[in-house]
């Protein structure tokens, strides 16, 4: 795919990494052409998660999650994209084996999709990883604390930064992600005061979800924010809509109307007086 020729106008990764104790940078999740086009305006990132498998393909998990389905995803939101800075989660499977695979996937989502930054899960034990793909030109966000692609290692979905071990471990990951090269990273479903002395601790921006307000950003998932998950809403989220309620509500109504037969009615269809054949 040919690279976006309207990058220059774009947020990049060192925008973002500038920002560093500046105003909070304001991110979410976008997996389509027109969610992307009504956010873009307003928020500084779109990552293209892997929670499109949960979300979007009905998944119980983001191992779900493929390659070809990031690509295909980000290639959507980079469409419906003008301003922010487009970052695209690199799949369970397309990374961990070793440095090369890591480096090779990146490439492949960094050409097919034009997107600003890939996304990688873990602190210590990806260092190599990371550093293979920031040598290679593509700018890395970390991700440290809670991580998804690993919940059935860790037996759940289990919040970090309850031990003085674990808050070690965490310290030592964010310092590990910084020093491999990435440009912020994200710190999900970590205590509050941990989250906030991690922020304090490192040079570049910490995105918090789950974390705390003192993080240097925000995100959630859209269709959580909107109120349009299905499932269970995590205790983290705020919904600032209630679009479960809005479709069901203008599904039924549809549904009335066509038993009836009140819909389609004299301005939904074609006839000789239209004049012209416009959709």
């Amino acid at each position: 795919m040919t690279r976006d020729p309207s990058a220059d106008s774009r947020i990049g990764a060192e925008d973002i990494r500038r920002r560093k104790g500046g105003v909070p940078i304001v991110c979410l999740t976008a997996y389509t052409y027109p969610v992307a086009r009504l956010l873009d305006p307003h928020v500084d990132l779109l990552l293209v998660g892997d929670s499109v498998a949960m979300v979007l393909h009905g998944h119980a998990t983001t191992l779900g999650a493929s390659l070809e389905m990031m690509i295909a995803h980000g290639q959507a939101v980079m469409r419906g994209s003008a301003k922010a800075c487009i970052v695209v989660d690199m799949p369970a499977g397309s990374y961990e084996d070793s440095p090369a695979q890591a480096a090779k996937s990146a490439g492949r989502i960094f050409e097919e999709t034009g997107c600003q930054a890939v996304k990688l899960e873990g602190g210590v034990s990806m260092v190599a990883q990371i550093a293979a793909i920031v040598a290679e030109g593509i700018p890395v966000m970390g991700h440290i604390g809670l991580q998804p692609q690993s919940v059935e290692k860790d037996g759940g979905y289990k919040i970090k930064g309850r031990t003085e071990e674990n808050i070690a471990a965490l310290f030592r990951d964010a310092e590990a992600v910084e020093e491999a090269g990435a440009f912020s990273v994200v710190i999900e479903g970590t205590m509050e005061a941990v989250a906030a002395k991690l922020t304090r601790h490192i040079s570049i921006p910490s995105i918090g979800i789950g974390a705390s307000a003192d993080c240097d950003g925000q995100i959630l998932v859209i269709d959580d924010m909107v109120g349009m998950t299905v499932d269970r809403v995590p205790k983290f989220v705020k919904e600032y809509a209630d679009l479960r309620s809005v479709v069901a509500d203008a599904a039924a109504r549809y549904a009335a109307e066509v038993r009836s037969r009140a819909f389609p009615g004299p301005d939904h269809v074609f006839t000789m007086a239209s004049g012209k054949d416009e959709t």
